[in-house]
């Protein structure tokens, strides 16, 4: 269900015996309030600046920044939840537990590069992070016994920005669409009434401010498999794959992977194609397309992205 406005949600997967989250606060409805606006700070940025050598200035090297922290002061409210003071304090510590619990993330902290959704609608805009969540600390209030607990808590972005929260996708096939034509005999006047087509094969529009990365799962049977961006780049595979077979290619910086069942084949990418890095798509009107050898024109490509932006 879509998040209401200026409602935030924590979600993780289950690990074994530790619980997933899907965690939702941020307004009065879900008794975890926001008591300031949410805060947003990139991290600084790590530069390889080097000092010029015998003279004054610098020459500038390349820049890096490893995300963001979003952090949140939420006022944990239970007060309407008990006709007494005790009943109002258990109530309060347990919906503080309940917090905790989804913001100490053990089923994701023992598993590399395995991040945690944070999403939220904001403006009508609904948005989402990748990253983990980090400190969560209830203050020491004499309130608490009453049903308030204030909690100061943030999350560690993989990356700056934000990326849409809804993932679009296309499916491109090795074969064109058919094209239907026109039977006599015709009789004037002639009319168009059937609707034209929207879209070519393959074509699709990037929304956002971003480049974004795309997750392209190609489905044979199929050999030496190329996915092009037409006019940005071309990815190569020296595999072949059979009916049914599927390898995705997935070069996001929190997963990063090519794989053929669970299987990396990462080494069959040729040298002549991209780093996984800079497989990304500039926002604007872009064409797809699959290339390779089939025989039977029943290989096909999906490519899935999300709309990324600078802020929200």
């Amino acid at each position: 269900m879509p998040l209401a406005e200026g409602e935030w949600k924590l979600s993780y997967s289950a690990n074994g015996v530790y619980p997933g989250a899907n965690f939702t606060f941020g307004t009065w409805r879900t008794g975890y309030y926001l008591l300031e606006p949410f805060e947003i700070k990139n991290a600084d940025v790590t530069n390889s600046d080097s000092a010029l050598p015998r003279e004054d200035g610098v020459r500038f090297g390349q820049d890096f920044t490893s995300g963001a922290t979003i952090t949140f002061e939420v006022g944990v409210d239970t007060v309407d939840d008990g006709t007494t003071a005790m009943a109002r304090h258990g109530a309060n510590l347990g919906a503080v537990s309940v917090m905790q619990q989804a913001w100490d993330g053990r089923a994701i902290r023992g598993h590399m590069a395995t991040p945690a959704v944070l999403s939220t609608t904001q403006g009508g805009r609904a948005r989402r992070w990748f990253g983990r969540p980090r400190q969560c600390a209830p203050a020491a209030s004499k309130l608490t016994r009453q049903g308030y607990t204030p909690v100061v808590a943030n999350f560690a972005t993989l990356h700056t920005g934000s990326f849409d929260d809804v993932e679009q996708s296309v499916r491109v096939d090795m074969a064109p669409p058919p094209h239907r034509g026109i039977k006599g005999p015709l009789k004037a006047p002639l009319a168009m009434v059937g609707e034209g087509a929207v879209r070519t094969p393959g074509e699709i529009v990037v929304g956002g401010n971003r480049p974004t990365w795309p997750v392209i799962s190609i489905t044979g049977p199929i050999s030496q498999p190329v996915c092009e961006l037409v006019g940005r780049w071309k990815l190569q595979l020296d595999l072949t794959l059979k009916v049914g077979e599927k390898v995705v290619i997935d070069p996001r910086p929190w997963v990063r992977t090519v794989l053929r069942g669970s299987a990396s084949v990462a080494g069959q990418i040729t040298r002549s194609s991209p780093l996984l890095e800079n497989l990304l798509i500039p926002p604007g009107r872009r064409d797809f397309v699959l290339r390779g050898t089939d025989a039977t024109a029943t290989a096909s490509m999906t490519v899935a992205w999300r709309d990324a932006y600078a802020y929200l």
